[in-house]
Formats: C-alpha cells, sequence, structure tokens
C-alpha cells in the first residue's frame, strides 16, 4: 500500500508518501507545493496542478489529509481551510480513500504526545524513515500524517481480520 500524506497550506502544502508492507515503513518521496499566482483562485490551481502531477507520478493507493484546526484569525483559517480543500478534491479525484486527522492526533500517533512542536515531528518522522531527506518542516509533517493514516489502517485491517476469525 502507498500512503500519501498531505499538510495543507496556501503558501506551502507539505506532501509525502510512504511505502506500508505489514508492519515495514518506507519512504518513497516527499515534498512541498508551494503556491504561484496573483490572486486566491490562482494560487489554488497552483496547488491543485503541484498535487496533481505528482499524484500521477508516484500512485498513492491511500491518502490522508490534516485536518483545519480554528485559530485566532478568521481570515487565516479560511484561507487554509480552501487549500484543504484543494488537497481533498485532488484525493477524491485520484479516486483515492482519504483519511482525515487532527493536528494533536498526527502528533500524538508519531511522537507520543499531543503538543509536539515540528522540530520534534521531523526528529520522529527521520527516526522512523532513517535516511529520509526532508524537504522541510511541511514535508515532514506529510510524511507523520502518512504514517499516522498507515497505523491506523494495520489497527482497521487487524480488528476486521479478528472480528472475521470471531464470527466464523
Amino acid at each position: 500500500m502507498r500512503v500519501l500524506g498531505i499538510d495543507p497550506g496556501l503558501r506551502n502544502m507539505g506532501w509525502g508518501l510512504i511505502d506500508v508492507a505489514g508492519s515495514r515503513i518506507t519512504h518513497v518521496a516527499n515534498g512541498i507545493a508551494h503556491s504561484t499566482g496573483a490572486d486566491l483562485a490562482m494560487r489554488l490551481l497552483s496547488l491543485h496542478d503541484q498535487l496533481s502531477a505528482m499524484i500521477a507520478l508516484h500512485a498513492p493507493t491511500a491518502a490522508a489529509v490534516e485536518q483545519t484546526f480554528v485559530n485566532k484569525d478568521g481570515v487565516g483559517t479560511l484561507k487554509l481551510g480552501q487549500a484543504r480543500g484543494i488537497a481533498l478534491l485532488v484525493t477524491a479525484q485520484a479516486g483515492l480513500t482519504i483519511g482525515e486527522y487532527a493536528p494533536n492526533a498526527v502528533k500524538k500517533a508519531v511522537v507520543g504526545v499531543g503538543h509536539a512542536d515540528k522540530v520534534q515531528i521531523a526528529h520522529m518522522v527521520k527516526l522512523q524513515l532513517p535516511g529520509v531527506a526532508l524537504a522541510g518542516p511541511d514535508a515532514a509533517d506529510a510524511l507523520a500524517i502518512a504514517i499516522c493514516h498507515a497505523h491506523h489502517l494495520q489497527s482497521a485491517n487487524r480488528l476486521t481480520q479478528a472480528l472475521a476469525k470471531a464470527s466464523a
């Protein structure tokens, strides 16, 4: 299974891909889509095009997107939500099943605490994916989202198998 994690952002949208085989997780690629354009519509379009090209190149089989958290800046939260909408749209257009995770849930799954900072997240991603060269903090966050989703999918698969075995 190839899992894509996306850390939504209007200026910088991080993405990270991992391959999952049983309990083994390996790094495939990571990067940051930088929006370009004079207005919001063009910036969103550039994010759409970059994510679409990356998905076409790497062919993930599942995706996860971080949920938007509401902060004091309502306008900033709204713009972040629009970038998140692009991430959801592109992955849905590719026919991927999409997981959504709160930032604290991702941090807890990867670091062990829900209020870890970006340095701690990058450190733990590097420990779980030895030799990875991170494109930046947004890419590290995206890989953390992919790792969180991989753990969730593995747990769900084990539960399904256990339920099937119990009903047999």
